[in-house]
């Protein structure tokens, strides 16, 4: 599986942005996942959406502000991100893992595209 993430940028804190992860390869039953690692710390999970029929689960530091969401036939994960804050300025990385259940470690996850730049000034 190869992932290709896209859509970061610079935007001013309560703005939105769209990111955008494509997936090619073997995509079958892979479940995907957004994680991100600001500087100095370490990689955390944001979003996870489930193959089998699109259940979604979020952290709670962006629940109710991010929506992930899949297009199976595009092969595309998307990631809608609401009302943004400085502490959501991180380097966002897609990821897949070829599992039925989803999961909220990274470790968990085999496959990884290169990461996106997202900064929210203040």
């Amino acid at each position: 599986v190869q992932l290709q993430a896209s859509g970061g940028g610079l935007v001013q804190a309560g703005e939105s942005l769209r990111l955008s992860c494509a997936a090619s390869g073997r995509t079958f039953r892979t479940n995907m996942g957004w994680f991100r690692q600001a500087p100095g710390k370490e990689r955390e999970f944001v979003a996870g959406i489930l193959q089998s029929d699109a259940s979604s689960y979020y952290s709670d530091s962006v629940k109710g502000r991010f929506t992930i969401s899949r297009d199976n036939a595009k092969n595309t994960v998307d990631l809608q991100m609401n009302s943004l804050k400085p502490e959501d300025t991180a380097i966002y990385y897609c990821a897949s893992r070829n599992s039925v259940r989803g999961s909220r470690d990274a470790r968990a996850f085999a496959w990884w595209g290169q990461g996106t730049l997202v900064t929210v000034s203040s």
